[in-house]
């Protein structure tokens, strides 16, 4: 096998090695059908066993009661953004939105298709370096949305904000979901691309309480009503079937390293790597997001100049450290360190940085 270099994109992000692995073996002939996976009927009782598979293991590792209803649909978290505010949108109540970055201002133009939206904090003043503190939604609005980390930014939700009983939040975890352990019931929906945590692209999770599935107008076309695919268990249609397949091996090797509890502790411990790096580097690397802000996922930092990241960039490369360069917004250099990403790939990545500021100052 060629060597693998450790990939820090921020997504499609790195899968686990034992998960990919197991679909190389399963590629061809999966448990004796004579075909692959990807030819199996997702009405099959083969297909059907993984399918249940992998909704069992989110509702395990995350705690998820069982009036929450497990959903994989297509179209990644970017159709969630309007099908939120479709299926929960109520006459008369406003929507209301945290703004932490561009994939909360899409969420946030997508609302503004189904009713009135209001942005009730926002951390655009400062290139949405922090995440608003003591954020207050008001008791009457359909529900209030947020982004619980930051690719882009690198900044990360640490508390949830409060909302009144009758508010439903919704949060889009594409790029935190199971990074740490949250309580599930804090939340009306969950959405998130599997990209980058769980598996990879083509499949989004949403995980939904029951009673919402109501909301949404009858007239809203079929495909669009969470409660349609509710109602047959995510078959309503032909789903992304290989693509469960793979965050099912994917939640499988989480759950070997002791699920939510242990991959958070792995995690904690792979983030401190690299920020004791830039804190330590007396400014050679100058972290981009507020210390009390930091994403445990994506770590964003500058160097003094774009010659001196883009040479950091092509450096790492030569070390099998891939997907360095940051987001166009934001400039510098950004290391995603997702759940896949084992010990040693973010051991390797603190000590080329300490290398290169040791060669470089």
């Amino acid at each position: 096998m060629t060597k693998r270099v450790y990939n820090f994109y921020a997504g499609p992000a790195t899968l686990p090695l034992p998960a990919l692995k197991k679909a190389q073996k399963d590629l061809l002939d999966f448990k004796g059908t004579g075909m692959s996976l990807m030819e199996i009927s997702h009405r099959s009782k083969e297909y059907a066993e993984v399918h249940a598979e992998a909704s069992e293991l989110v509702r395990k590792l995350m705690g998820v009661p069982d009036d929450y209803k497990i959903l994989w649909l297509q179209g990644g978290a970017s159709t969630q953004f309007y099908m939120v505010p479709l299926n929960l949108q109520q006459k008369g109540k406003s929507m209301e939105y945290v703004n932490t970055g561009a994939w909360s201002k899409k969420a946030i133009k997508e609302g503004g298709f189904y009713g009135d939206v209001k942005v009730v904090a926002s951390s655009e003043d400062e290139n949405f370096s922090y995440i608003p503190q003591n954020v207050e939604f008001s008791d009457n609005a359909a529900f209030a949305h947020i982004t619980g980390n930051n690719t882009i930014y690198g900044t990360e939700f640490h508390e949830w904000p409060n909302v009144s009983d009758d508010v439903p939040l919704a949060c889009d975890m594409s790029s935190d979901i199971m990074d740490k352990v949250i309580d599930p019931k804090k939340f009306g929906v969950i959405y998130a691309g599997a990209q980058k945590n769980i598996g990879p692209s083509g499949v989004t999770l949403v995980i939904v309480r029951e009673d919402l599935l109501e909301r949404v107008p009858e007239n809203t076309p079929t495909m669009q009503k969470w409660k349609t695919h509710a109602a047959k268990d995510s078959l309503f249609n032909t789903g992304p079937c290989w693509a469960i397949y793979m965050c099912k091996l994917s939640l499988e090797h989480l759950k070997g390293l002791g699920g939510a509890p242990g991959i958070e502790k792995i995690n904690r411990k792979k983030a401190k790597m690299i920020y004791d790096v830039i804190d330590k580097s007396d400014g050679f690397y100058k972290g981009h997001a507020r210390l009390d802000s930091r994403s445990l996922m994506n770590i964003t930092f500058n160097l003094s100049t774009p010659e001196l990241e883009e040479k950091c960039v092509k450096e790492a490369l030569t070390k099998g450290l891939i997907g360095l360069k940051g987001h166009r917004s934001v400039g510098g250099m950004r290391a995603s360190i997702y759940n896949a990403m084992p010990l040693e790939g973010v051991q390797s990545l603190a000590e080329f940085l300490i290398e290169f500021q040791d060669d470089n100052q």
